[in-house]
């Protein structure tokens, strides 16, 4: 029996998401103790931004070297690698005694957290067939998701009961033994259920150089297709209601900083709920592109709904645009479902790994147009509202890229010389 049949593959399903649980998690809760780290060590809140910011670059810019090793050398490695990276950084950060070592720390934690999707979503194509690989990457979606949230009340009650440097000590100190955990669940029980030859890799093919990989990669339509499709749905929930959600809640509506934070609840609400539908959706219909391509138009008809509004949607409207945001950006897991159905699985590692950059990408960009866009605005009317007016322009934009790009993408086998 191969891993593609064998009930063992459940172990390493649920292996493999709980480590992506915890990893997600501290993505954002460095965000619950700005105010404390601010006075503990003094530091501005221009320094702190970088320090918020820093590990989201390193994880950018990580995504497509992560591939190719992971395509060359397996993701096992790499994701043990990465947790534990991720879990040391973790406690260096709650061990910090000055703002170098918590800047240092969290380049720690960006290497680490680089490691986790491109090589789950390699495993997970190794252990499940192509129908089951797409159901259950919503599942995946869907976790990093929980991993948010765990991030919001959880982590805050924990700080609250046992102070930030333990809680992140303890965090650190978990995710270190879910490397652990990892190696007796992909490496060594694995070569105790199964025969050396079902665990040696069907892949003595000769293999082309790295550049000209890349060249193929860079040159194929449908490689870009899926950085587009990525771009266009994970920009606007991570890059906007990540980091201005809250702002916007207080300026245009006069909201308590409590009442605006629940619009980032309404979004993860509208992900958790997307990449699972979605995939499940797409298993059903046996087409990837045909629910996708509802999702980008959803998302695109919800950012331009703000211009139409003037940038101040009733309460109502606001939460409903905010939960299909949020739904889309939980569909994006059907990105990799496209990668998994339209290249070999020696390809799938750096295909993943371009895709995703796209999307973290423009999660980059956006934050800081739209920062500028306040910028100008507030320096020259004083008014913000128009400031958060033209900034919907760019979501918009970004949104219709998205479109493009899925409207672009093939679900036939296609060969990456295209």
């Amino acid at each position: 029996m191969n891993k593609q049949h064998h009930r063992y593959r459940w172990v390493v399903f649920v292996a493999v998401l709980f480590t992506y649980l915890l990893m997600a998690s501290q993505r954002t809760a460095p965000g619950l103790i700005t105010d404390q780290l601010m006075r503990d060590f003094g530091v501005t809140a221009s320094t702190i931004g970088l320090l918020t910011s820093i590990q989201f670059f390193v994880y950018t810019s990580l995504q497509i070297p992560m591939g190719v090793l992971a395509d060359r050398f397996g993701p096992n490695f790499f994701l043990i690698i990465g947790a534990i990276l991720t879990g040391l950084g973790t406690i260096l950060y709650s061990l910090g005694t000055h703002e170098f070592i918590l800047f240092f720390s969290r380049i720690l934690t960006g290497v680490g957290d680089a490691t986790i999707w491109v090589n789950m979503v390699l495993i997970l194509a190794q252990w499940f067939q192509k129908k089951e690989f797409v159901r259950l990457i919503g599942f995946a979606g869907m976790t990093g998701s929980l991993g948010f949230l765990l991030a919001t009340v959880p982590f805050a009650t924990l700080i609250f009961l046992f102070g930030w440097r333990i809680s992140f000590f303890s965090t650190g100190l978990l995710l270190c033994v879910c490397g652990v955990l990892l190696y007796f669940v992909l490496v060594k029980n694995t070569k105790r259920i199964f025969s050396a030859k079902a665990i040696v890799e069907p892949e003595v093919v000769q293999r082309e150089k790295t550049s000209v990989l890349l060249r193929r990669i860079f040159l194929n339509r449908q490689a870009w297709a899926l950085f587009f499709c990525h771009f266009g749905v994970v920009g606007g929930y991570v890059g906007f209601i990540s980091s201005w959600a809250v702002p916007y809640g207080i300026n245009m509506y006069e909201m308590t900083r409590s009442e605006a934070s629940q619009l980032i609840m309404v979004g993860l609400i509208g992900a958790l709920i997307g990449a699972p539908l979605t995939s499940w959706l797409a298993g059903w219909l046996e087409t990837i592109k045909r629910p996708y391509i509802v999702v980008h138009i959803a998302v695109l008809l919800s950012w331009f709904s703000f211009l139409l509004y003037k940038g101040q949607p009733s309460i109502f409207w606001l939460i409903v645009l905010f939960f299909i945001i949020g739904f889309g950006y939980g569909a994006s897991a059907l990105t990799f479902a496209a990668v998994r159905q339209t290249f070999p699985i020696t390809e799938s590692g750096i295909v993943s790994g371009f895709a995703n950059t796209g999307g973290f990408l423009s999660a980059a960009l956006l934050p800081i147009i739209f920062g500028y866009v306040l910028d100008y605005f507030q320096s020259n009317s004083g008014y913000l509202g128009d400031g958060y007016y033209y900034g919907f322009i760019i979501p918009v934009v970004f949104s219709a890229i998205g479109l493009m790009g899925v409207l672009l993408l093939k679900e036939k086998f296609v060969r990456t010389g295209n």
